[in-house]
């Protein structure tokens, strides 16, 4: 089995194309579902953002799998499946690893840098670990990239060169935020992101309009803001500085004749973060209005990366490769191990058994000693070979120790399954959070 992620982000496709496959929580849910239908699939998470949608499957063969993976994710485009799917990418076995730690420790966000993702890439584990789509090596892989991420974060200083993207956004207000009026529509972490931001820069009042009125009133509490119904919005929108829309519904949130009230001689700014897109881009030939959009900051972000070093994150994300790519090594030789071991033991119990009835006039107290001693000799003997082949296992080469011990003891391959099957949940070791 190994481990296969096809995606598709802000690298490989515009905001137009990652606009046609943007999810919501039921969209994530009915793309597992149907991930997990593929025969070649036992596992499945989903990493969804606002620039990114990537399927993570645990599969036992890569062209059907890869079919499967390619369709589903573009079928969420509809009849625009067509142009999705030449923004494809995938990444297999060492390299999907390599990839998830990667956007794990920032390297692949827009922002690079950016701690966010971390709690995305959490997320995407604890709705496979809620839903059951994700087992054992997915969830040893996920946690791994968790424990990389916060390791290149504390490690490095891409803290530094990483600022969220409501940081850069709001680095394209006019003038800045200081004192003015921002107006902030939705209530999930990204919002959650946005008012704090523009509490920290200095932003004289903060409104929140959400549909749920709860969760709009306990972001508004945290920020030391107001909130207010969507059907407030016109009028919040007329008083505004900056608004920042960030919701994931699937439809317009802000449009046009939503600024209808606004003074046209009064500045706004208007940030849309949200995928798909919740303003109307016609807002942008109002006058005095300045629309950023996320094609916009892709754009900007993408003519500044260069100028972040990330070569020490970079190094870090390398050497956690290659010690998963050797613990899996190690552990795949685990289970012709344990059968070499087993065999031990049953030809061990067998030669004692032939002893007792051979002497049968031995007392108990000899017959303990010489137990204790045949095995001591069988452990002895076995203890330095066993240790010495996963060492070897765990290294890169072209000779499969497992397959070589198994021919020279004439190992069953059925109990070298049974015990494949039995270790399997703990054969990957994995540090959690």
């Amino acid at each position: 089995m190994s481990v296969l992620v096809v995606g598709v982000s802000h690298r490989s496709a515009p905001v137009s194309v990652l606009e046609r496959v943007a999810l919501d929580a039921d969209g994530i849910t009915k793309l597992v579902s149907d991930v997990s239908e593929c025969a070649y699939v036992s596992e499945v998470a989903v990493i969804s953002t606002c620039n990114r949608v990537e399927v993570y499957a645990e599969v036992d063969r890569f062209h059907g799998s890869v079919e499967a993976l390619s369709e589903s994710l573009a079928a969420r485009a509809g009849e625009s499946r067509l142009e999705v799917t030449p923004h494809l990418y995938v990444h297999y076995d060492e390299g999907a690893v390599a990839h998830l730690y990667a956007v794990a420790a920032g390297l692949d966000s827009m922002v690079v840098g950016e701690a966010q993702i971390l709690g995305q890439v959490r997320e995407a584990l604890r709705r496979g670990q809620d839903s059951g789509s994700l087992s054992s090596a997915l969830n040893v892989v996920f946690q791994q990239a968790l424990r990389v991420g916060k390791r290149a974060h504390a490690e490095t200083d891409i803290d530094r060169a990483g600022q969220s993207l409501v940081s850069v956004a709001l680095d394209q207000v006019e003038g800045d935020v200081t004192g003015r009026r921002v107006l902030v529509v939705g209530a999930g972490s990204m919002a959650g992101l946005a008012a704090a931001t523009s509490v920290r820069r200095g932003a004289g009042r903060v409104v929140v309009a959400n549909r749920t009125p709860e969760r709009g009133a306990r972001l508004a509490g945290a920020s030391g803001g107001v909130a207010v119904p969507l059907t407030a919005l016109p009028t919040e929108i007329a008083a505004a500085d900056v608004v920042i829309s960030c919701t994931g519904s699937t439809h317009l949130m802000v449009h046009r004749e939503a600024l209808a009230l606004r003074d046209p001689d009064h500045p706004l700014t208007v940030v849309d973060l949200a995928l798909p897109h919740d303003v109307d881009p016609e807002v942008a030939e109002l006058p005095n209005v300045h629309l950023v959009s996320l094609a916009d900051l892709a754009e900007r972000l993408s003519s500044d990366e260069g100028a972040v070093d990330v070569e020490a994150v970079r190094q870090i994300v390398a050497d956690e490769v290659v010690a998963y790519a050797a613990a899996r090594r190690a552990a795949q030789v685990t289970p012709t191990v344990v059968a070499l071991r087993s065999l031990a033991t049953n030809v061990v119990d067998a030669e004692l058994q032939r002893l007792t009835g051979r002497l049968p006039e031995l007392d108990p107290v000899t017959r303990s000693e010489v137990e204790q001693t045949v095995r001591r000799v069988a452990d002895k003997l076995l203890h330095s070979p066993t240790v010495r082949i996963k060492e070897l296992a765990s290294k890169p080469s072209a000779v499969s120790y497992a397959d070589a011990l198994a021919e020279l003891f004439a190992l069953d391959p059925d109990a070298v399954n049974a015990v494949t099957r039995i270790d399997a949940p703990t054969q990957a070791t994995g540090e959690g959070e």
